[in-house]
This record gives structure tokens, C-alpha cells and sequence, in this order.
């Protein structure tokens, strides 16, 4: 079974907790908003961990299956372009580091 090798194991592993992870604070930021709480910190984190893992699970996905993985009959090139989306729109990796920086660091506005 090709899952064996700690070469498939570990970015599945990997890709698994930067999801888990995400989905943790999006819950958090979830029960912060119900409770009228700032929650732009936790929204942003989860949107920027999901993003980079979707991503990095999706080029690991591409890589292990060689040119297969860019075949439209193996939709990895549909979920590439997809994940690729989320790390710019609707807001972009730079501008949630950039809220994080201010707003969780008191680093000062770099834009």
C-alpha cells in the first residue's frame, strides 16, 4: 500500500493538523462573534492556516501522482486552482499578517 512510506504519510499527517488546527479557531472565532466578542484575530488565523493547508495538500497531492495529478480526469488541477483562490481572495495572506502584526503583536502599520 502506497501508504507505507513516510514520504505519503507525513504531508497527509501534515495537511491533517494545519486543517484540524483551522478548524479550531474558526469554532473559536465562531463562539467569540455569538458571544459579541472581537473575533478578527481567530478569523483570520483560520482563514490563513486553511488556505496554506489546503494548498500544501493539494501540491503534495499533485506531486505524488506525477503529470496524473494535472489530468482534468484527476480534478487535483480543479482543487489546485480552488485552494490557490483562497490564499488571495477574499482578503490576502499579506493583509492578515498584517492585521495579526498590529493587532496581536503591536507592530505598526507596514502598509
Amino acid at each position: 500500500m502506497i501508504g507505507e512510506y513516510q514520504g505519503i504519510q507525513f504531508p497527509l499527517a501534515q495537511t491533517y493538523a494545519e486543517v484540524e488546527c483551522a478548524k479550531l479557531m474558526n469554532y473559536k472565532a465562531a463562539s467569540l462573534f455569538d458571544a459579541g466578542l472581537p473575533y478578527g484575530t481567530e478569523a483570520n488565523v483560520a482563514k490563513l492556516i486553511a488556505s496554506q493547508g489546503a494548498s500544501n495538500g493539494i501540491e503534495h497531492a499533485m506531486q505524488t501522482l506525477g503529470g496524473m495529478g494535472f489530468a482534468k480526469e484527476a480534478h487535483l488541477e480543479r482543487l489546485w486552482r480552488d485552494a490557490r483562490l483562497f490564499r488571495f481572495a477574499p482578503i490576502s495572506e499579506q493583509m492578515i499578517l498584517n492585521f495579526i502584526a498590529m493587532q496581536n503583536l503591536g507592530l505598526p502599520r507596514s502598509y
